[in-house]
């Protein structure tokens, strides 16, 4: 990551992308998520505010540690989101495959560990909350903000793309007893760059975590890497995307198939939501 600090926060961006994916301030007390924060076409800006005009959802003040731009909205549980007429920086395509590393007919493709490098991620695909009421979550943000169901599995777990085209999933909701941030998903080029960030994170001391694996729901490869606060980060291959002209249907899964289709099992702190816990 292209980390940059500035007095009391650091921003999160990705090596050649202009765009600032995330913030982390410095505060006292447990760690909380402050807000999210949606572009929209210019064009859409109009039709948006009237729809949330007819849905009777009303405007606050925007967050204070915010730049004061744009529209501002609470969602169902409390969090505070952001709408700004922005260009889009969310893939307009699948992402791009690290091509396989060229060797001569009798040798081995893989590539050496001296020579692995460090792993560079290429932009945010997502983030994950805990939600209090999952379905209620999916009704707000696909009344509000046009987001579209991709899939779930009953009131668990739920998944939503933009209608832009859009990786499988931009925002996810899981269930808990109340609202918290539960990882941000980070896309890299290949299933070796998952492994590899995995194994970098725990030498630089961040042991706990989860992967490597595969995802049912979205198909990407995995490896969770937990924070100092409890919460995630994700390095993401290979996620599928729904191009704006394909209408994919959601589908429901049971829960033995709404979670992965191999790796190691889940730790118990894995589904721990530290902005409720004691």
């Amino acid at each position: 990551m292209d980390v940059r600090r500035s007095s009391g926060r650091i921003d999160l961006y990705t090596f050649g992308h202009p765009h600032c994916w995330g913030t982390i301030c410095e505060a006292p007390g447990r760690k909380k998520l402050q807000y999210l924060s949606f572009g929209v076409y210019e064009q859409d800006l109009e039709p948006l505010l009237r729809e949330l005009d007819r849905l009777q959802i009303a405007r606050v003040s925007a967050h204070p540690l915010s730049d004061n731009t744009g529209i501002w909205l609470r969602d169902p549980d409390g969090n505070f989101v952001q709408i700004v007429v922005a260009t889009k920086v969310s893939p307009d395509s699948p992402a791009l495959q690290a091509p396989p590393h060229p060797h001569p007919a009798g040798r081995g493709a893989a590539p050496s560990r001296s020579a692995a490098g460090r792993v560079r991620p290429r932009c945010l695909s997502h983030v994950l909350l805990f939600s209090s009421d999952v379905p209620r979550s999916v009704r707000f943000y696909g009344e509000a903000l046009g987001l579209r169901l991709s899939d779930q599995s009953g009131e668990l777990i739920a998944f939503m793309h933009g209608a832009h085209g859009s990786d499988h999933h931009l925002l996810a909701f899981v269930k808990s007893d109340g609202p918290g941030y539960h990882h941000s998903s980070w896309h890299v080029a290949s299933i070796d760059d998952v492994g590899i960030g995995r194994e970098h994170m725990a030498a630089c001391g961040y042991v706990r975590g989860w992967g490597v694996g595969r995802h049912v729901i979205g198909s990407n490869y995995f490896a969770y890497i937990q924070d100092p606060w409890g919460s995630f980060a994700e390095f993401s291959y290979d996620i599928d995307f729904i191009p704006a002209d394909v209408e994919w249907k959601p589908g429901d899964y049971p829960a033995e198939d709404s979670f992965y289709v191999w790796g190691p099992q889940p730790p118990d702190y894995f589904t721990v939501n530290h902005e409720i816990a004691g």
